[in-house]
């Protein structure tokens, strides 16, 4: 694997762990809580594992890329990429706060903290894979 093949990893990360979260959110929904906790372990791991991989990247690699083509589509791709970063800054603290209170037993505090961590971190997610797709699939920037 090369530092080139990182962006891919990434949105597939990216996309496991969206898929464990509606999974997650699915199992919760049907009172299967040790379904429910194994799903939410899966995105935390597959959702460390692509921060890991991500600060790797831009640590390491030498370009930077900017979305440029088509100029049009540009303030679309901004206002994405804004939300996304500024609702993932959020969501490290949120997801930190409902691990610590499932772990603890606290499920009714854990409950209310998890109705606004949810939301981030799927909408997180998607808009990862979909930055990736933007960048590097539909407009490739290079």
């Amino acid at each position: 694997m090369t530092l080139a093949d990182l962006p891919a990893l990434n949105a597939t990360l990216n996309g496991v762990s969206a898929v464990l979260l509606g999974m997650g959110y699915y199992f919760i929904r049907r009172g299967r809580s040790r379904a429910h906790r194994n799903c939410m372990i899966g995105a935390v791991v597959t959702s460390t594992l692509f921060l890991t991989s991500y600060l790797y990247y831009h640590a390491n690699v030498e370009a930077v890329t900017r979305f440029v083509n088509p100029a049009g589509f540009r303030p679309v791709y901004l206002s994405i990429l804004i939300s996304h970063t500024l609702l993932a800054a959020v969501l490290l603290p949120l997801v930190l706060i409902a691990l610590y209170r499932a772990a603890r037993g606290q499920f009714e505090r854990h409950r209310r903290v998890a109705r606004w961590a949810w939301p981030v971190w799927i909408y997180v997610s998607v808009t990862g894979v979909f930055i990736y797709l933007l960048l590097y699939q539909i407009f490739p920037q290079r």
